[in-house]
């Protein structure tokens, strides 16, 4: 009846599909992924990787094979920030228009970095396919039905037309914004819509480096000839990438933009008419703001642009989208193994709309400052992208909750609050120095410290009798490992008597700023409700 089977079929080779597959084999799962494109990207697309990006990539093992691609040290890109400019001759007066903070050695043991996926892409791919995943390119989705005991797809292969049955016991669609599997589902999307229309140029020009004049910059604008250019150079600049905004309402198309006129725009935005200058790819595109009602519908999961599409302002898209596929591995795999309850996978959509939302809204916000649009109140909503990128908050069954606070919340606080990631601290075992963020992947992590015996006997006597995985990390003087600098306790918000549960994909679920009583039964409590079990505490009755 069916021709393949599969624990997770994913649809979508793209960043957020092939870092579904890598953190699931990291976990353990088989995993199928098809995608219609002939192989990887060619073009140098989403090319700002951020810190909490480069955390997931690093607990999953391949950070160092990533940050291996950065082309010199990008950082210095990233503090330069956003500029508007007449010309990009005149670069030297440009404009600042924003100036975001993005990373720091207090917040986090990686930085931002600058690399296009098409380089990023293949280090996935390879990483996918050495963690048991089979990845299958020129092979389009046709249809999918599921039932109470999985999905079953259909799945054509572009070059022989051959079309295969494939069920699976869950299936994510990462296949961006025009998703298959979001049409398949019925799901509706939310939002402003289209807001404006852009076309990716990528092209060579020796010149314009001369020309930017060593001018560190994410991103810059050019507003001469009455066409608004964004000129990016994160990825690198061979070739260089610059995006024209055009009208459609106007009868502006695609088709409008001949390698001629291209060159013209090009030529113009950088203030040299005579600038040498070779069109190698032109790509067009919408700037939209929509977000998914579901992000759930049965065993089928939305993921990356397929659950949420915004303007580039921010650079969010491909980021946000490997966050939510980090988010959800975890639990599929969780699932899979057999140690989660039902109500686990719900938490998916909890957790990400919420945060998929506030991700759009921002981006928005941003849009409408760089096209000049936005009031004072629109910019009053405007938070900082540190707390964007690292500092959003989860709110779900998954999480003890202290008390309700917006998914961005001003100023940044990593202080170990439930629902927050985990407070980054340098640790030291035998001369090995690591951060607290390593030490979380494939289980629940109590930390606790030299006086949280307590907390760590219950913990002990729990993860022997409980399929959920838990282990205890005690931080201090005849500990596991010793604080570097500063204090382990102060950091996550809790006495030397308490303790701290953080899930396998580093977000607090609990913490006790002191001892309780009956720590076993307050632990099977917590547990039971970050796993979304009802096992662990009846075992600790």
């Amino acid at each position: 009846m069916y021709d393949e089977n599969v624990p997770v079929l994913i649809v979508g080779g793209g960043p957020v599909g092939l870092s579904t597959a890598v953190f699931l084999g990291r976990h353990g799962i088989r995993s199928l992924l098809v995608e219609k494109r002939a192989d990887t990207s060619l073009l140098p697309r989403a090319p700002g990787l951020q810190a909490r990006t480069m955390e997931l990539f690093r607990a999953a093992g391949l950070g160092k094979e990533i940050r291996a691609l950065e082309i010199g040290d990008s950082h210095p890109f990233f503090e330069g920030g956003i500029l508007r400019v007449n010309t990009f001759s005149e670069i030297v007066d440009a404009e600042v228009l924003e100036a975001p903070s993005l990373d720091g050695p207090a917040i986090s043991p990686e930085r931002v970095m600058g690399c296009g996926q098409d380089r990023y892409e293949v280090v996935l791919a390879e990483k996918a396919r050495e963690l048991g995943c089979e990845v299958r390119f020129a092979s389009r989705l046709r249809s999918i039905e599921q039932d109470d005991d999985g999905v079953t797809a259909q799945v054509e292969d572009v070059r022989t037309g051959v079309v295969r049955t494939i069920r699976a016991g869950y299936l994510v669609g990462a296949d961006g914004a025009g998703s298959s599997v979001r049409r398949a589902l019925g799901v509706s999307r939310s939002g402003r819509g289209t807001v404006f229309n852009a076309l990716s140029i990528y092209f060579r020009a020796p010149e314009l480096e001369e020309i930017l004049a060593d001018r560190p910059f994410i991103l810059c604008y050019a507003t001469a000839g009455g066409t608004m250019t964004g000129l990016s150079r994160l990825h690198g600049r061979d070739p260089w990438l610059a995006a024209p905004v055009y009208h459609p309402e106007k009868g502006e198309s695609p088709a409008d933009f001949t390698d001629e006129r291209c060159v013209e725009i090009v030529r113009t935005a950088s203030g040299k008419p005579d600038m040498h200058v070779e069109i190698m790819a032109k790509v067009p595109w919408e700037g939209s703001q929509l977000v998914a009602e579901h992000f759930r519908v049965g065993r089928v999961f939305l993921a990356g642009d397929a659950a949420h599409v915004h303007p580039p302002a921010g650079g969010f898209g491909a980021n946000t989208g490997i966050h939510d596929a980090h988010n959800l591995a975890w639990k599929l795999a969780a699932t899979l193994h057999g140690w989660a309850g039902a109500e686990l996978l719900d938490t998916y959509h909890d957790e990400r709309h919420a945060v998929g939302e506030a991700m759009a809204e921002q981006a928005m916000v941003r849009n409408r400052i760089r096209h000049g649009h936005a009031s004072d109140e629109v910019r009053a909503r405007m938070v900082d992208d540190i707390i964007i990128t690292l500092g959003y908050r989860y709110r779900s069954q998954a999480v003890v909750t202290e008390e309700y606070r917006p998914v961005l919340t001003a100023p940044l606080e990593l202080t170990g609050e439930p629902g927050t990631r985990a407070p980054h601290l340098w640790l030291e075992r035998d001369g090995e120095r690591l951060s607290t963020i390593d030490l979380f992947w494939d289980s629940f992590v109590l930390l606790t410290g030299p006086e949280g015996t307590a907390w760590q006997e219950a913990a002990d006597r729990l993860a022997g009798r409980t399929a959920v995985p838990l282990r205890v990390v005690r931080i201090g003087a005849g500990g596991d490992y010793a604080a570097v600098d500063g204090d382990w306790a102060a950091a996550f918000g809790v006495s030397a008597r308490g303790a701290v549960l953080v899930r396998p994909d580093a977000f607090v679920a609990w913490r006790s700023g002191d001892g309780q009583p009956g720590p076993e039964k307050v632990l099977a409590d917590v547990l039971d409700q970050a796993a979304g079990t009802a096992t662990v505490a009846a075992m600790a009755r």
